[in-house]
């Protein structure tokens, strides 16, 4: 690779220092590196004055690769970007358990792999989600975690119908519903109670969140199913969806959220030879 765009989160990485560190060491193995922010900052944040920031929309164009530095939240956000430009992601966790980071804090020597094209990708599934409300679209956005339909703190219940290609699945009441990739497994789904699955399944999990019934229980579709959630009666109008832990947007009796498998893949870079199973062992009992 010749040129990296890296974007450290500031409320993570304070000083910088990691970024720096990641910097220096590309450089020095003949990598051209542009940092840039990817989201906004709050005004009230002082952001640390040690390097130059760049424009990110203009140096994503000519980049081979996007480095964030962060937690998963970081790399869900980064991913988008990446995508929209058809270059792959690495994370450096900079959080807790980081499940989607490649490299750990202490790990960035092996950075210096780029610079030889000592690397593989990692694709990974993506959901295309739309919310439609009254027979229209008012909302769309693609997951690579989950996309999440849950009550407000007043609502009582969610009464929800899940439907695959048109047959029906499921239907419950409870507090809500989470349709999750591969890659989202090990998030929210697993808490709930839903499945491991390793990312290379390019599988649809839908896992409920706290049905008040017995015989609901998380359901695995193929990524070649058309997903439709059907919101029923919603206490008090109070229920919400979010995506990859998002803003979370209202929605409302008899509103409909369509999921199916997205057109493009995730690309996450791979440096180690660590597998999905080194990585549940190792993070699920350290964390």
């Amino acid at each position: 690779m010749k040129k990296i765009v890296m974007t450290p989160n500031p409320y993570r990485d304070h000083d910088f220092s990691c970024v720096q560190e990641a910097k220096r060491i590309l450089e020095d193995a003949g990598v051209e590196v542009r940092v840039c922010l990817a989201f906004e900052v709050d005004s009230s944040f002082s952001l640390p004055d040690v390097l130059p920031l760049c424009n990110l929309q203009e140096e994503i164009k000519t980049a081979e690769a996007l480095i964030c530095f962060g937690g998963d939240g970081t790399i869900l956000h980064s991913s988008k970007i990446a995508m929209r430009r058809n270059i792959p992601i690495l994370g450096v966790n900079i959080g807790t358990v980081g499940f989607m980071a490649e490299l750990e804090a202490g790990e960035m020597e092996l950075l210096t792999r780029l610079a030889t094209d000592s690397y593989s990708i990692d694709e990974r599934l993506n959901l295309f989600v739309r919310l439609i409300h009254e027979d229209r679209t008012v909302y769309r956005d693609l997951a690579l975690n989950d996309a999440v339909v849950t009550k407000g703190a007043v609502a009582r219940v969610i009464q929800t119908a899940v439907f695959l290609d048109g047959v029906e699945a499921m239907n419950f009441s409870g507090d809500g519903l989470i349709a999750a990739t591969p890659t989202g497994s090990t998030a929210y789904s697993m808490s709930a109670g839903g499945p491991i699955v390793e990312p290379q399944a390019d599988n649809i999990i839908l896992t409920p969140i706290c049905a008040h019934d017995l015989q609901t229980r998380s359901l695995i579709a193929s990524h070649r199913r058309r997903v439709e959630i059907q919101i029923g009666r919603v206490n008090r109008r109070n229920a919400f969806l979010s995506v990859d832990g998002g803003k979370a947007l209202r929605v409302y009796g008899g509103d409909r959220i369509l999921l199916e498998a997205g057109n493009q893949k995730t690309k996450l870079l791979k440096l180690k030879d660590t597998t999905f199973f080194d990585i549940i062992h190792s993070k699920l009992n350290h964390s």
